[in-house]
Formats: C-alpha cells, structure tokens, sequence
C-alpha cells in the first residue's frame, strides 16, 4: 500500500488559491482514476478535477467553501501497490515539500491523537489553574406544556401553528377556544395561518460567495450615480417584429440584440463608458472593441458571459452568441474566456422587468446599463399632419450606473440621450 498526494493544480491563469464549491467523495470513499471528486472554482469559473489513481481516500484538505492554495495538498488516497511514477513525479512538480507538510502539519493539529493530547497535559506548567468547567444551558421552557388547556383547545393551536403559552388565559388560568380567538383576532386574523417554518442556515461558498465578495467591493470602492430615461420603442418591436416574421432559420430577434447594436454605433463618441479603471494603479483603460457583458441569472447565481468583439457583429449573431452564452453560463459549460474580460455590462430582468433599476457595476468596469419592462401608456403623438393626438404607445426606461470617479453625469445623458434617438428611429440601428 502507499499514499499519494493530490496536489492543487494551477486551474487558471494569474490564480493562487481555489475554493472547494461541492466534494463528490469523503474521507473513507473509494475513488477510481479519471473520476471526479471535487469541484473547484477560481474567480472565473468553477472547474471539476479528477484522480490519477485509484484507491481510498484517507486525507481531504478542508470543507465546501474553504480555499486551498495552489500547490497545497488537495487530497490524500491509499493505493494499492506503487503510485506510477508519471503521476507521482507530475504532483511532485505541482507541490512543493513545504506545502505538503503544512498540509500534514495542519491536519494533525486538527486532528490529535490521545497520546499526544496527554504529552500536551503532563507538559502544562503544574501552577497554571485548571479551566472552571462550562455550565450546561439550562433547557428552554416548554411553555405549551404548563399551559392548562383541554385536548380539544390543544390539537386546535397545533394545527394553526399557535404556541398556547403566548395566548392570555382566562382568570383560572386555563386556555378556552375563545382565548384562542381573541388571540387570532389581535394577531391579524390568521384563522387559516401556515405554521412556520424552522429557521435554516446555509453557507455561503462558491459563486453566491464570489457574487458576494464582489457586489461588496463595488459599492465599497465605486462611487455610484444611475441616471434613468423613458425611451418609446414602438416603432423598435414593430420593426423587431417584421424582422422575425422573415428571418428564416436564423435566430429570433429579442429587444436585447437591437440594443447591443445600438450602444456600439454610440460608444465611439463616449470613450470613458466603455472603460477599465484599476483602482491601484489609478489607470483608465478605454477599449476600442466592445467586449459586451451579459449578466445572466443561472441556478447557482448571477454570472456574467461575455460577447467578444460585439461591434463587429449583426443582429443575428449577437442573438446567437446571447443564447448559446447564456445556455453555457446555466448548464456549467461556460469556459473561462468566455467568463472575463468585459469592458461594459448589460443587465436585463427580462420579463419580469421593474419600472427602473439601479445596477450594480461589473467592477473593474466604470459603467453598467439596464434595460427595463416595456409597458404600455397613453401618450401626446403629433402626427405628419402636426396635430397632436393621443396614442397607445410602448415605453421602456433605460437605467446606467456608472463610476463617478471616471464617468460624469453629463457624458451619461448624453450617452442614454443618443442610444434614445437609435431607439426611437430604428432605422438608424440597421443602417450600416
């Protein structure tokens, strides 16, 4: 038998340590080469490893939602026979002695043995006072059970969900059905109230993790401002709608591809929007490709894919790169790449839209724009006759948040104000 040591291997470019999102095996688990046995995620995307033997796994390096460095010890397996030298001299490169001692070092701290706990007691100084033992908590009251009620009363508040020691007995102390309704009464009238639920803690790890952390660091370090305008796309889903009715096998137009078109025909005149700023190095990166991001709502969280070059694209193969990005993001398939690098964000509730949102910026992107829910209104029309007239018309609001540290206020209207006229007169989106 011998032991070989899985070490943490270098999982992306520029990353020094990794987070244990899910193990598909535990101590005691047997583990057969090429089989995964834990998902890894770095800041770009989470990333299944598998073993290089077979055998029992013996060692693991921590729990879901710790963070192991590269190079560390990541798993420890018993294997029948010799380790094959190929596998043992490529962990051997991957992790360094050290590492895999603090590793060893680690777990044996954690996890000491008797004999080892009592050489730590006989080496306690004799004058050192012993610990005062800890009280156990006294046990919570049942004040259901001292309560006097009849059976009937009883079996009543269990099925409403009702503690019989919160309701105010009569003068005897005892809890009749008309205490009960008094009590139902002064608490809203809940006669058909659900029971509620126990209470539950989850842990936060993985991407609901890395969504955290970054959420935080962008309101902690970007000075937002959101300036929202009120856009008529009318004559946009009626022009959106003709383009459907003869597009063939090519994809379905949605609003967000006509959008996408109409923010890179207006970025070149706003250079500052479609921007970079490092924050240490106080440097501003405007980019010349539009490098499109696409927050995108998956089961296990918010993420953000990324449409390469997407001036250089029409309306159809950016419907195309939406769906296939966002198939990818939801189904886990989403590779690295296509998980950075952005240079400005667009966000989308989509159906369930909202009259106006206040998106949070992509950091280390300056801006982030949010198209909202179109709805339908009356609204003053002049016609080519120059009568006004009112019309039922199709509205949406589009919201931008952009870092105040690089982006003015000014620029920001003037951006929205322009991809506004592109809205309101579409032909100027399909125009070459």
């Amino acid at each position: 038998m011998a032991k070989f040591t899985f070490p943490m291997p270098d999982i992306g470019e520029g990353i020094t340590e990794a987070e244990i999102v899910k193990w598909h095996k535990a101590v005691g688990d047997r583990v057969e080469e090429d089989e995964e046995f834990v998902d890894m995620m770095t800041d770009k995307a989470t990333v299944p490893l598998e073993s290089p033997v077979t055998g029992t796994i013996v060692e693991i390096a921590g729990g879901e939602g710790d963070m192991v460095a590269i190079g560390s010890a990541l798993m420890v397996v018993e294997v029948e026979g010799e380790v094959p030298d190929d596998v043992a001299e490529e962990a051997a490169e991957a992790a360094p002695a050290p590492k895999s001692e603090e590793f060893e070092e680690r777990i044996e701290v954690e996890n000491p043995d008797a004999s080892d706990q009592e050489d730590a007691a006989a080496a306690a100084p004799e004058s050192a006072p012993a610990p005062a033992p800890t009280p156990a908590p006294a046990p919570a009251p049942a004040a259901s059970s001292k309560v006097l009620a009849t059976p009937a009363v009883r079996a009543r508040a269990k099925d409403l969900g009702i503690d019989l020691g919160q309701v105010k007995p009569a003068e005897d102390g005892r809890v009749r059905h008309a205490d009960l309704d008094a009590f139902i009464s002064y608490s809203g009238g809940f006669s058909g109230a659900s029971k509620a639920g126990a209470d539950e803690e989850i842990k936060v790890i993985g991407l609901r993790k890395r969504i955290a952390e970054n959420m935080s660091a962008a309101k902690r370090n970007i000075p937002h401002f959101t300036y929202v305008e009120e856009c008529d796309v009318t004559e946009l889903e009626r022009t959106r709608a003709q383009l459907n009715e003869n597009r063939g096998d090519r994809p379905k137009l949605t609003m967000l591809p006509l959008l996408i078109t109409a923010i890179c025909k207006v970025l070149p005149d706003f250079p500052m929007i479609n921007a970079r700023y490092d924050d240490e190095a106080k440097i501003v990166t405007r980019h010349g490709s539009v490098h499109l991001g696409m927050a995108t709502m998956t089961d296990n969280g918010l993420m953000v894919p990324v449409i390469r070059d997407a001036q250089g694209k029409n309306l159809y193969q950016l419907a195309g790169d939406i769906q296939r990005l966002a198939n990818a993001a939801r189904d886990g398939t989403a590779k690295s790449e296509e998980l950075s690098g952005s240079t400005l964000t667009v966000t989308s509730l989509g159906p369930l839209g909202g009259v106006a949102t206040t998106p949070v910026i992509n950091r280390p992107e300056v801006a982030i724009i949010g198209p909202n829910r179109i709805v339908e209104r009356p609204m003053f029309v002049t016609g080519p006759d120059g009568v006004e007239r009112v019309e039922k018309r199709k509205l949406m609001n589009i919201s931008i948040s952009c870092d105040h540290r690089v982006v003015d206020g000014y620029d920001a209207a003037a951006f929205v104000q322009e991809i506004k006229k592109m809205i309101e007169a579409p032909a100027r989106i399909l125009a070459g």
